[in-house]
């Protein structure tokens, strides 16, 4: 008859601390990258307000500019 290999209790124990350190491990790898992607969405949506943003105060800059120099015009001609 074939002998069965005896278990080292101390081995196994091992074995399973060791997988435990590496689930804990990647749980907090996880957690980082989903704290990265939250910040990266916050960015996006940041960025994509801009983009609507920078256009609509060069436009009202510029009818900010205009309506002030209408009104000097204004004030030089009357006088």
């Amino acid at each position: 008859m074939s002998e069965i290999p005896r278990l080292d209790l101390n081995e196994q124990i091992a074995s399973i601390e060791r997988a435990q350190a590496e689930t804990r491990k990647f749980v907090s790898e996880s957690a980082k990258l989903a704290a990265e992607h939250l910040k990266l969405i916050a960015e996006a949506q940041k960025l994509d307000r801009d983009r609507w943003l920078a256009p609509a105060l060069a436009i009202a800059a510029v009818i900010g500019g205009l309506l002030g120099t209408a009104s000097f015009i204004a004030k030089l001609i009357t006088g």
